[in-house]
């Protein structure tokens, strides 16, 4: 009798989780842990056909064994790596900044009613007096207490004039 691969993998897909485990400790002589139905279904099968079609010969088991022997295995890696530079990778990011701003980490300095206000500026906000804020805006109304346009405020005009 031929073994028939569809036919096997149709009544394995048809099992249970608990019928798989109960067949690979069957077909294996030994429990598994795993409930992953793809990986028993695949390694019940594999051995169905082992079992029908025949191990590896003798020939081959030899020869195999032969070659582990020869073969170096590592566990670790060797202490001794070479210590090649790693490349460096470099992205180049188009990051829209407004063009009236300088650049981050440069103080942007105000005389507003004989008080002299200081704004630090970052990457992506501006700092003034410890807190954070989004936008130039936000500070000149805290100064002022009004709607004001921060560029215009901290005399920031197109051109850097």
């Amino acid at each position: 009798m031929s073994f028939d691969v569809d036919k096997e993998l149709a009544k394995l897909e048809e099992a249970t989780t608990g019928q798989l485990i109960e067949r690979f400790a069957e077909l294996f002589g030994t429990q598994t842990h795993s409930r992953h139905r793809t990986y028993l279904i695949r390694k019940i099968l594999w051995k169905l056909q082992t079992n029908e079609a025949g191990d590896l010969s003798e020939r081959a088991k030899k020869r195999a064994k032969e070659l582990s022997k020869e073969s170096e295995l590592r566990v670790m890696p060797p202490t001794t790596l070479d210590k090649k530079p790693v490349a460096a990778m470099t992205i180049d990011l188009k990051v829209k900044r407004d063009p009236r701003l300088p650049l981050p980490g440069a103080a942007l300095l105000r005389e507003y009613k004989g008080k002299r206000y200081e704004v630090i500026v970052h990457a992506t906000d501006f700092e003034f007096e410890g807190e954070r804020y989004r936008s130039l805006s936000a500070i000149a109304h805290k100064i002022t207490g009004c709607h004001v346009n921060g560029f215009r405020f901290f005399n920031l005009v197109e051109g850097g004039k």
